[in-house]
């Protein structure tokens, strides 16, 4: 039986299992010897309730609750529960490829564990305030940023990709103040608060800043405890270990490659340990196919976080894990070995996706069909997620042409033309014998129809800043069924429109939230 929020019971699993900070007060401080610190979130002024994933409820075993009441004053940091023992974790990371020593958790706290009919869970509020790790912040986070993490998470769920979860969207009735681009425009926005979901928020970064001081016992203690608890199937050893989280990662870059989805700031603390896709900050998807394309302004000028670099970026901070890791192991060789094997596991998971996009089993023999079908993406503005769903209704014979029109931005001349009839022609005779109707949906079950677009999920932030707080759980509810038609809400699946091209929150973003 479902139970409120307010009622359901919180474990402390994590606290419980791993070494906390002795000082409990909330001031920014380096942070020695321990795992997490205690904090407590900061009550806001009128918490309601904006969005509420039904799916992830059921996890839990809560349901829905009124906008606003106990439950909404839990979600949005005005009550702590009896049983409930708030923490954020102590964790590093390289951001940008450059060491940048204690991070954790700035704006975000888990209140702790809940148990449900889906499993074990940490429950997380983000932009419930200041923690020993926020720094200067001030711990908050503003509705563009929550609404945009809401929906991303969801979205990413139902897509299939590993991910993080989100169960609420709270407005808290209080401004914040940011600088979206660092430019010196900084204004207050509507704040917010989500409560992510997921069986641990354990990233590359936890295991780096004990590694990086030498604190060995720490370091194994954390290992231990997260080797039992989420690789319980994993053989023993830290080997066996890390080549697991290999294999999850490289998995992972191949999904996100697949969908066209960039995540725009993978800093080593924004990998997860699980090999789930967390931390949606200044995220997005390739609309017009660019394999240099990244969302972050502050990636503009070194792109290390482009599109097709991400699954090198994936093994750079794989490398800085296993370096961390080294410390319970002997051999560090080993760990090197099982770091080389890294770009198979990957390339096979890539292949396997492309493949399925083609509708094809795609083999080494397929590698100039291939190349010749990127050299055509971007030798006119094509767009990444309409192409791939519209070549499941190119026909055999015919003008196999016509069916992908739709995916160009601009259009393709005539050259361009004869050059994608001879492709498509390609295309279908490897597709052999394949029944049309059969061939069609199987492409269709791996290739979206519709995605949370940065220009979509914009509209959606527009519409709540102007009073209309149900157009979040109106977008969730198309983007539940992503690779079904739903001829209702077909503009939302449609190219980008041209006045999203260069519009704030569309196609350029920050890590400002």
């Amino acid at each position: 039986m479902n139970i409120s929020v307010e009622d359901l019971r919180f474990g402390d699993r994590f606290q419980t299992a791993l070494p906390a900070d002795s000082d409990t007060d909330p001031w920014p401080r380096e942070v020695r010897g321990a795992l997490w610190s205690a904090v407590r979130p900061t009550p806001v002024r009128s918490p309601t309730l904006v969005a509420w994933a039904d799916e992830v409820g059921t996890l839990l075993g809560t349901t829905r609750p009124p906008a606003i009441g106990p439950a909404v004053d839990v979600l949005g940091g005005n009550r702590v529960t009896d049983g409930m023992r708030p923490f954020a974790a102590c964790y590093g990371g390289h951001q940008f490829g450059q060491w940048a020593g204690q991070l954790g958790d700035g704006r975000a706290m888990a209140l702790g564990d809940v148990t449900g009919p889906g499993g074990t869970f940490e429950v997380q509020l983000k932009g419930a305030g200041p923690t020993p790790y926020s720094r200067t912040a001030d711990g908050r986070a503003v509705m563009r940023s929550s609404i945009r993490e809401f929906i991303c998470s969801e979205a990413m769920f139902h897509l299939g990709v590993p991910t993080t979860r989100a169960l609420a969207l709270v407005a808290t009735g209080e401004p914040v103040v940011r600088d979206m681009f660092y430019d010196g425009h900084a204004k207050a926005e509507p704040g917010a608060i989500v409560t992510r979901v997921a069986p641990t928020f354990v990233r590359f970064g936890n295991f780096e800043l004990p590694a990086s001081r030498r604190e060995n016992e720490l370091l194994r203690t954390l290992y231990e405890h997260v080797h039992s608890v989420h690789f319980a199937e994993t053989p023993a050893g830290v080997v066996a270990f890390f080549e697991e989280v290999c294999r999850r990662t490289a998995e992972l870059m191949a999904q996100w490659m697949a969908l066209g989805f960039v995540h725009g700031v993978m800093n080593t603390d924004n990998l997860s340990i699980l090999g789930v896709t967390i931390d949606y900050g200044p995220y997005g998807w390739l609309d017009v196919f660019d394999p240099d394309f990244t969302p972050n302004t502050t990636d503009y000028r070194e792109g290390r976080y482009r599109w097709r670099q991400q699954p090198a970026v994936a093994q750079w901070n794989l490398a800085r894990l296993g370096r961390a890791l080294a410390p319970l192991h002997g051999d560090v060789n080993a760990l090197d070995e099982v770091l080389q094997r890294y770009s198979a596991m990957y390339a096979a998971a890539w292949r396997r996706r492309l493949g399925a996009k083609l509708g094809l089993d795609v083999g080494d023999a397929d590698d100039a069909l291939i190349t010749e079908m990127f050299s055509l993406l971007t030798a006119a503005e094509t767009d990444w997620t309409i192409f791939f769903r519209r070549l499941a209704d190119v026909p055999r014979d015919g003008d196999r042409l016509a069916p992908l029109l739709d995916a160009f931005y601009t259009p393709p001349d005539d050259g361009l033309r004869t050059r994608w009839a001879g492709w498509l022609a390609a295309w279908t005779v490897r597709g052999g014998g394949q029944d049309p109707a059969h061939r069609r949906a199987r492409m269709n079950a791996v290739n979206a129809w519709i995605l949370p677009r940065n220009w979509v999920v914009q509209e959606v932030i527009g519409a709540v800043e102007s009073g209309d707080i149900t157009a979040v759980d109106r977008l969730l509810d198309v983007l539940r069924t992503p690779y079904v038609e739903q001829p209702g809400s077909a503009r939302l699946a449609g190219r980008r429109p041209d006045w999203a091209k260069n519009k704030a929150g569309c196609s350029a973003l920050s890590c400002s939230s």
